[in-house]
């Protein structure tokens, strides 16, 4: 099966030599003409990945509640703009306004809702989902033209997709790793001649050893000052919720998925959602940088039973036929269980807040 975007790289290498990971993914993601959110429709069962938001609505409901408690510990300011940024169908968001509007009826009325989305089919999709919000739904291609005020802003799987700068320990140390072609013309991984600051790595090269990747990721720092620089002209609180790591670490992430199956990464550029994992660390070394407060940082199945998960789950259920109970048991294990490869322990959630406020399920601000 031909593939027009592995072509059109192909083509790229010839004429310039090798390109870097960074621009690899981005072309993967946002080629214009044959790039994967251009091109393909990822959500869901037909899809090439399930996110939080489909599998419950229990998922919005616990960002809902932590929203409405944020709002109120920052003292309940009206007008507040609700936010998220790549809303993908509208579920979540859907999910997060039915519990605001129950919970905090003068944070739903004052709000404005605001989903930074670029991919116009979505939007539409978005906007049959919150078909109820009619007149308080608001579409924006950047996050730099949401209107000012204060923010309670959501993220889910942002940042996976934001491209990432890999570089591989070689015999003369650490060089920036790179995408070109083989002897049969296919895409392969080598070693380019860029190097990296060695006070970027967790520990010196030396203690690792060759082959070993590290993977830094300067777009997702710079997307982490935008956001924490508009919480400090503003006031609020943003949430992100991720899979990644909590501690800056060495290791290969760099992952595609096609129909809800790994996929190596040089096989289907532009076919197949392209991701790494999050630094959660690193993002919350940014936000302390930018002067904004981090709340805390935790696995997501703690976050959501921290903040009543399983009591919610049970009043959803309550009465309710065995079957349908069943299903709301089974999506509580895969939002919240633990162990490998599940999203509670493989998740983690990042909250950060301008003024400082002091957040459950984040008992003590973090210093």
């Amino acid at each position: 099966m031909t593939n027009p975007l592995a072509d059109k790289i192909k083509a790229l290498i010839k004429a310039n030599g090798p390109i870097s990971v960074t621009d690899y993914f981005s072309l993967c993601l946002a080629d214009p003409q044959h790039g994967y959110y251009r091109a393909r429709e990822p959500f869901g069962r037909a899809g090439d990945f399930t996110t939080a938001p489909e599998i419950s609505q229990l998922f919005g409901e616990m960002i809902g509640i932590f929203l409405v408690h944020a709002w109120q510990e920052h003292g309940r300011p009206e007008p507040a703009i609700i936010a998220e940024i790549g809303p993908g169908r509208g579920t979540m968001m859907s999910d997060m306004l039915r519990v605001i509007a129950r919970l905090a009826p003068d944070l739903y009325r004052s709000a404005s809702v605001h989903l930074v989305e670029t991919s116009e089919r979505l939007q539409k999709v978005q906007a049959e989902t919150l078909a109820g919000h009619e007149g308080k739904t608001h579409w924006h291609e950047s996050f730099e033209t949401l209107p000012a005020g204060f923010l309670l802003l959501a993220a889910n799987e942002l940042f996976d997709a934001v491209p990432i700068r890999q570089f591989i320990r070689t015999a003369q140390g650490f060089r920036e790793r790179v995408i070109g072609l083989d002897a049969d013309d296919e895409l392969t991984f080598a070693a380019g001649v860029a190097g990296i600051d060695p006070s970027l790595l967790p520990s010196p090269a030396q203690s690792v050893g060759e082959g070993t990747i590290f993977e830094i990721a300067p777009a997702r720092d710079a997307v982490m000052a935008v956001l924490c620089e508009r919480l400090r002209a503003g006031g609020g609180t943003a949430i992100i919720i991720d899979y990644g790591h909590l501690a800056t670490g060495y290791g290969d992430t760099l992952q595609a998925v096609r129909e809800h199956r790994y996929d190596p990464p040089l096989a289907s550029p532009g076919q197949a959602d392209l991701t790494s994992h999050v630094d959660f660390e690193q993002l919350a070394r940014r936000a302390k940088a930018e002067g904004v407060q981090v709340n805390g940082l935790a696995h997501q199945g703690d976050f959501l039973v921290g903040l009543g998960l399983l009591e919610r789950a049970a009043a959803l259920g309550r009465g309710k036929d065995t079957l349908t109970q069943e299903g709301i048991r089974s999506a509580v294990e895969r939002l919240a269980g633990s162990g490998a490869g599940k999203m509670g322990e493989l998740f983690k959630v990042l909250a950060v807040s301008s003024p400082e406020v002091t957040l459950a399920p984040f008992q003590k601000k973090a210093q």
